[in-house]
């Protein structure tokens, strides 16, 4: 890419708790490595339950709840997914007592990162904390010593989620993508006109970014 060149922006809305959002985005990233692109990304929030409780559901319970799926088909998706993200270099610990989470808090602690130009790391360090290390990420405790683990300030980062300093800013965030016809994650736009939705594969992500740079020509 030549020196002039702006560098591509990439929105991506996507759930913490969305096993092919990691994945998608580190195919992704493995791509832009690859393709030696210049880029800035942008991540925004989308809750894959918003009407899950505080506390959780067991992950196995959810899926067949919401799914429908026999435990047969379940162990089968974990083991596609741990073997992606295995090619990709992130961990997935799948166990018996693996939690779905309601992410609203979440999202809010990472609007208040994203002032400080943390929200990467952050959303890096969420993705770990769930998928690799069974953290609770229900628990604003726990969410708290997340972001200081980042390098943020564990009172300001509490004080945030206990006084939902950020409900309406995410909230209307969550609105503005549902209205952009976004129903699933990961999405991820380029240069704010290209869409594609689900993981591709590192090999996909070139050829798409290939194709960009051509169009940018």
């Amino acid at each position: 890419m030549k020196p002039s060149e702006k560098p591509l922006r990439i929105d991506i809305v996507s759930d913490v708790v969305c096993p092919w959002c990691v994945i998608g985005y580190r195919q992704l990233a493995e791509a832009l490595k690859q393709t030696n692109t210049a880029y800035s990304i942008h991540w925004h929030p989308f809750e894959l339950n918003s009407n899950m409780p505080s506390e959780g559901q067991n992950l196995r319970e959810h899926i067949i709840e919401k799914y429908g799926s026999t435990k047969e088909e379940s162990d089968a998706s974990r083991e596609r997914m741990t073997a992606a993200g295995r090619e990709v270099g992130f961990e997935f610990d799948f166990n018996d007592d693996t939690r779905m989470h309601n992410t609203f808090n979440l999202h809010q602690l990472l609007h208040w990162a994203d002032q400080q130009g943390r929200m990467h790391e952050l959303k890096q360090a969420l993705f770990e904390a769930h998928f690799t290390h069974n953290r609770n990420i229900s628990d604003i405790n726990v969410l708290a010593d997340i972001a200081a683990e980042t390098g943020l300030d564990r009172s300001e980062a509490l004080a945030v989620l206990e006084g939902q300093f950020f409900a309406k800013e995410v909230r209307a965030e969550e609105q503005h993508w549902q209205q952009q016809g976004i129903q699933s994650v990961p999405a991820i736009i380029f240069n704010e006109r290209h869409l594609v939705s689900g993981a591709q594969g590192v090999n996909n992500y070139v050829s798409i970014l290939e194709q960009l740079a051509t169009m940018s020509d």
